[in-house]
């Protein structure tokens, strides 16, 4: 079996239905992956977003909806919705949120974006499945598409979420 690897960029979102392909972004500091996971059709999507809410640059938004939680989730839920995805029966796994550089928690912008995420998330009835969150390291996320697996690597360790 070949495995075909698509990458995801930062303020990217990528979907796939090949159950040959694993996503994956690289580098969450203070960004979260979202990995959504649709069992009935074997359809991931993962998202990687830097902030928390397109009301900090509506133009930004317009461009680049997948920087933002709001405008990046609702962007990935539609497309995978257009492909047959229902979202109320997808798992849900999040990775990231950060406070990276010791930033003295002047931003928090980790804490923001997770933050920003549940509330979403809860708003579609969405369920957090697992989640690894916060800390101080950078994550770098990869996702089956076969069976929605995700692994998660971080300062040498890798662990399945």
């Amino acid at each position: 079996m070949n495995t075909n690897t698509i990458t995801v960029n930062v303020s990217d979102a990528q979907i796939s239905r090949d159950i040959n392909a694993v996503l994956i972004t690289h580098a969450l500091g203070s960004c979260i992956g979202v990995c959504l996971y649709d069992a009935a059709l074997k359809m991931a999507g993962l998202l990687h977003y830097q902030l928390p809410t397109s009301e900090l640059n509506p133009q930004k938004a317009s461009e680049q909806p997948h920087m933002f939680a709001d405008t990046g989730l609702q962007t990935m839920l539609q497309n995978m919705e257009s492909l047959g995805g229902v979202g109320k029966r997808m798992t849900v796994k999040l990775a990231g949120g950060a406070e990276i550089l010791n930033d003295a928690k002047l931003f928090s912008i980790g804490r923001r974006n997770y933050t920003a995420i549940r509330k979403l998330l809860w708003q579609r009835g969405m369920l957090i499945h697992k989640e690894d969150v916060g800390g101080a390291d950078p994550r770098t996320i990869s996702m089956k598409v076969e069976d929605g697996s995700v692994l998660v690597k971080s300062c040498g360790n890798t662990y399945s979420l």
